[in-house]
This record gives C-alpha cells, sequence and structure tokens, in this order.
C-alpha cells in the first residue's frame, strides 16, 4: 500500500514539474491553449488540425498562437497577412524542417522536402535546376504534360459517356509526367508495378494528417511497435524506395556520362562530379530520397486538384460552357494546346486559378523549424520551434476575396474580363520553401484541364440529381468518390 502511494505521489510530482515546465516555456511565445504534460494542447483541436478547429483557434487567440505537440511548441500562422508577412520576413530562419518522428522514418534527414541545413541547399539547388534542364516552364517538358493530356482524351472517348470514375486515370496521367521526367519513361494503365506504386503512394497520403500521424509524434513507441496505420506507410515507403533503387540499377547499366536523359541521369553525372568534394551530399542514398520526393509531391497534389476541377465543371456547368466557347473561339480544332495559351484565355486561366483556389487541397503546409533564435510576428521563437503555416486560411480569406466561399473565376478577373494575379492567392506557398514544382504544376492542370474541357461536355451521370462538392479530411483534401460522364461535343 505504501508503495502505491510513494509511486502515486511520484507520478503526480513528475507531471505537476512537467506542467510547470510548460508554462515557463511557454512565456514569451504567442498565445494558446493551456499544454498538458505529455499530451500538450493538441487536445484543444481533438487532434486534427482542420478548417473548423483552425478558424476557431484563431478567432480565440489571435492569426498566430501556439499549440503544443508533446512538449515542443508549434506556432500556427492563420490568415493571409500573417501568412505572408510571417513567412517572407526573417524567411531563411524559420526554412528548418522539423525533424519528427515519422519524417525521419520517411526521410531519414535526405531529399529535397524535409532535409535540412546543407542537404537541403544542395539537394533543392541541385533538384530546380535539373527541372529547369529536363524543360519545366518550356517546350521540353510541355510535349511531356501534352502527351499524358491525350492518353487521358483517349481513355475518355473509349468509354463513349458512360459513367466512370475518373481517379486513377487521372492519377495515372499526372504520375507519368513526373515518372518521364525522373525516370526517362511512362507506364501503361495496366502495369502492375505502376498500380502497386500508386497504392503505396495512397497509403502514405492517408496516413500523412489522420489521427494516427498525431499520435505517432506523440507517443512514437506505439507506432514502432504496434501494428496499424504507421506501420503500413513504413512498409509503403520502403516498397517506393526499392523500386526507385530498381530504376536507378536500370538507369547505371545503360547510363552515358554527360548525356542525361532523365533525373536520375542528371544526378548520377552529379555523384560522378562531385566524389572529390568532401562538402557534397550527393550519394545513391540522396538520390533515392530526391527522386522520393519529387515523386510524391508531383502526382498527388496535382492529381488531387484534377479530380476538382471535373468535379466542378459538372458542378458549375454554366461555367463550363463559359470555358468552352473560349476555348471554341480562340483555339482552332487542330491546336495543340500549350501553356502560352493561358494569355489569350483569360476566363479559363481564371476558372483554373480559382479550381486551386477553392479546392484549397493543402490546409497545412509541411511544418517548418526555426534554425535559431528568431523573430516572428513580434514574438521570439526560440531555436527549434515548429510554424504550422495555415495556407488554406489565405485562399479563404474575407479581406481578401469578394466572395471567399462561393466558386467565383470573377476572383481572377478585372472588370474588362482581362485576368490578374491576386497576392493572397498563396497555393504554393512562399517564402524559402516555396513550391520547386510550382510551374510544372500550373503547365499540367492548365494544359490537362483544356484538352478536356475542348474535347467533352462533362455532365453527371444519370439520375444523379446533386453534386457532392464536400471534400474528405486528410493531408490533401479529396472530394468525395464520384462517377461523371465525359460526352463528345
Amino acid at each position: 500500500m505504501m508503495i502505491s502511494v510513494i509511486l502515486i505521489s511520484l507520478v503526480l510530482f513528475l507531471l505537476g514539474a512537467q506542467f510547470l515546465k510548460l508554462q515557463w516555456k511557454s512565456h514569451g511565445l504567442p498565445p494558446g491553449p493551456t499544454p498538458l504534460p505529455i499530451i500538450g494542447s493538441m487536445w484543444w483541436i481533438n487532434f486534427r488540425a482542420d478548417h473548423g478547429s483552425l478558424k476557431k483557434l484563431a478567432k480565440v487567440y489571435g492569426n498566430i498562437s501556439t499549440l503544443w505537440l508533446g512538449h515542443k511548441p508549434v506556432v500556427v500562422l492563420y490568415g493571409f497577412q500573417a501568412v505572408k508577412n510571417g513567412l517572407t520576413t526573417n524567411s531563411e530562419d524559420i526554412s528548418g524542417r522539423l525533424q519528427s518522428y515519422a519524417f525521419n522514418k520517411m526521410a531519414k534527414g535526405k531529399g529535397i522536402l524535409v532535409s535540412n541545413g546543407l542537404t537541403w541547399k544542395q539537394q533543392r539547388h541541385f533538384g530546380i535546376g535539373a527541372l529547369r534542364k529536363l524543360g519545366m516552364g518550356n517546350k521540353g517538358m510541355e510535349r511531356g504534360i501534352q502527351t499524358e493530356a491525350h492518353y487521358l482524351v483517349e481513355f475518355f472517348r473509349d468509354k463513349d459517356g458512360r459513367a466512370v470514375d475518373p481517379s486513377f486515370p487521372i492519377v495515372h496521367a499526372v504520375s507519368n509526367v513526373i515518372c518521364a521526367v525522373v525516370f526517362g519513361h511512362r507506364f501503361s494503365l495496366e502495369d502492375e508495378n505502376f498500380r502497386q506504386l500508386i497504392e503505396a503512394h495512397n497509403c502514405l497520403v492517408a496516413f500523412g494528417n489522420s489521427h494516427f500521424y498525431y499520435l505517432s509524434e506523440v507517443f512514437p513507441w506505439v507506432a514502432e511497435h504496434l501494428p496499424g496505420p504507421a506501420q503500413k506507410a513504413w512498409f509503403s515507403c520502403d516498397f517506393l524506395r526499392s523500386f526507385i533503387r530498381q530504376e536507378i540499377k536500370s538507369h547505371r547499366e545503360r547510363h552515358i556520362i554527360d548525356e542525361p536523359e532523365d533525373f536520375i541521369d542528371f544526378y548520377l553525372d552529379q555523384i560522378e562530379k562531385t566524389k572529390n568534394n568532401p562538402n557534397s551530399t550527393f550519394d545513391e542514398d540522396n538520390m533515392v530520397q530526391s527522386v522520393f520526393d519529387l515523386f510524391l509531391g508531383g502526382s498527388e497534389t496535382t492529381a488531387t486538384t484534377l479530380r476538382w476541377a471535373l468535379l466542378y465543371m459538372v458542378a458549375y456547368p454554366d461555367i463550363q460552357e463559359k470555358v468552352q466557347k473560349e476555348l471554341d473561339a480562340v483555339l482552332s480544332p487542330s491546336h495543340l494546346i500549350c501553356y502560352e495559351d493561358r494569355k489569350k484565355l483569360p476566363y479559363t486561366n481564371a476558372v483554373v486559378h480559382e479550381i486551386m483556389r477553392f479546392s484549397s487541397i493543402v490546409l497545412i503546409t509541411i511544418p517548418r523549424e526555426a534554425m535559431k533564435d528568431t523573430t516572428l510576428l513580434g514574438y521570439r521563437l526560440p531555436k527549434g520551434t515548429v510554424i504550422m503555416v495555415n495556407i488554406d486560411s489565405t485562399l479563404f480569406d474575407p479581406a481578401y476575396w469578394e466572395t471567399p466561399h462561393q466558386f467565383n473565376p470573377g476572383h481572377f478577373l478585372d472588370k474588362d474580363g482581362n485576368f490578374v494575379t491576386r497576392e493572397a492567392f498563396l497555393a504554393f506557398s512562399t517564402g524559402h520553401r516555396v513550391c520547386l514544382g510550382e510551374v510544372l504544376a500550373r503547365m499540367e492542370l492548365f494544359i490537362i484541364f483544356c484538352s478536356l474541357l475542348r474535347t467533352f461536355k462533362f455532365t453527371p451521370p444519370e439520375g444523379v440529381k446533386e453534386v457532392n462538392t464536400d471534400f474528405i479530411f486528410g493531408s490533401t483534401m479529396k472530394p468525395h468518390p464520384y462517377k461523371l460522364c465525359a460526352v463528345l461535343r
């Protein structure tokens, strides 16, 4: 009995000591819910950083607030002004990535997306350069996108107007664009390896913003030892890396130095060029992770946005019709759609941008971390503070959008019908960690969207009276599964 009392007293003392320590560490940070021992203050948002909970957090504590993930402070930026100023003032100071349990399992500090320091600088700089040499932003990469747009058009044409779920063919088309860039070849729709690749990719995405992800960060030993979604995610990581290593092996066998045809070729040349540089981070592990990052970042977001694009065209047939009238008036039937056409198609360009804004598929960007003691919007942040950026809040900020909760292409048009950019359009983030594939994503969305809309009229299946435009919460905000009919125009 006495031992039990002593143990309980010891536990209560330790919990009390941690509680007081958290209160002391909170001093000087932005306001937020009271952190509790072990679980921090994620309880306040029910371990779910979704639209409603972050809006409530901002309403109670302001556009910069603090949540605690266990004993680690997480500063949350909400609304356009806070996000823009927060990410562009002292941008380099907060350009780090949180080296959390899940990120370490996924990347081990390698690659582009979640690396830091010299590794991140070298890998990102090389990645941008290689993508540009491979044609990002010009005719080189455009041809690959036009090829995938053609295959997607043929897929719908073969369905002859019958109801079909567009998800997999869209994922296939978008993934093949990045596969052509990194691997140098595309995969057929029937390829079993490719299907397994997509399934592994989908498993990782599903895990990304689930309750299990947050719990694995607070209690990593549970995720490490108990079967469940975390173990499935790590298995998917291993499968993807194994797939990439096999591609690298094939490239090595046929690679001709200084005659690169894809990202892996460029990387193999870079390893050779820097092999005697003691500061080089170019090795096979970083190559595998960089390819992993490009595949993950270059397929999921664009494919999900295109799924929303077709759903919105079904939901708003009047807008679909206006896009098609503009396409018919400006482009000849034989014209191969290219990215430059956006300058002649202001309404269509506005619709594409409104799709990106309204679908707002990335609620929170990958968390950043203060690389040293710094200042953020007037608050002193100690080194290691995590910064969580609510990008969604910039795209729906009522101070910067006339009708934020309506699908309105007019947000990107002036009174004369000319396309206009909007400063609050931060769909690709900003600052040092801005999306390196932004240009590629914009090219894909525009070319594939226009190719489909010029060829087909998209309608709901027979008997469907109402189109469901609600989202499924996750690391990207997906539409509910749906079917549509692609009727030849």
